[in-house]
């Protein structure tokens, strides 16, 4: 008889990358579900990589010292991927720059030393389990590039281009927020079984689409 940590359900492991999608967050910020088309995606990957830090504080007393609870401090989220396909738009995205101002795949002009406060953007990553139904979709309403370009050309492999892409507050306390991101100012992250129905429970609300 099998021992150890045995696989409840083989649907829900995870294999392979997730595919990014990159649009205008202005546009489409009262949309709290996955929007973007199949043509905003950034292409070819190397690897992508969710990210959610929390900091917290960790009251203490007695001695010797022993915790007694803790505190959250800040919660921040980002995605981490790296894309194989070096177009003007991919390059303008990594550089912090919209995107959608770069249309052609092998035409465009890129200024150097002109790095300026990058503009928001939406993020999507449509994850799609192996049984090629059920589906994670992790969304950033109002993010931001915030990452060194590095090109690094090799002579028998693809160049990759490393992006870190930070989601911002999209609450309505900010200019460019919408109060439907109030209960969750970062995005959130969305399991689909595949049947087009998704509900969201949180202390605030709850949504059937």
């Amino acid at each position: 008889m099998r021992t150890g940590p045995i696989t409840q359900d083989t649907t829900t492991v995870a294999l392979g990358l997730a595919e990014i999608r990159i649009g205008n967050s202005a546009a489409y910020i009262g949309q709290r579900r996955a929007i973007l088309p199949a043509t905003a995606s950034i292409g070819a990957l190397a690897n992508t990589k969710f990210i959610g830090n929390a900091e917290f504080f960790k009251l203490e007393s007695g001695f010797p010292l022993v915790e007694d609870t803790s505190f959250p401090l800040r919660e921040s989220a980002a995605l981490e991927c790296a894309f194989k396909e070096i177009t003007p738009a991919n390059v303008a995205l990594s550089r912090g720059l919209d995107p959608d101002n770069y249309a052609n795949a092998h035409s465009g002009e890129i200024y150097l030393g002109t790095i300026t406060t990058p503009s928001f953007i939406r993020m999507e990553a449509i994850y799609t389990y192996p049984d090629g139904t059920n589906t994670m979709k992790v969304i950033f309403p109002r993010a931001q590039v915030t990452s060194t370009t590095e090109i690094d050309f090799a002579t028998e492999d693809v160049a990759t281009v490393p992006v870190v892409i930070t989601s911002k507050s999209a609450d309505d306390g900010v200019s460019g927020g919408n109060k439907i991101w109030n209960g969750c100012p970062l995005g959130m992250i969305i399991w689909d079984d595949g049947t087009g129905t998704t509900t969201t429970t949180s202390s605030t609300t709850t949504t059937t689409t």
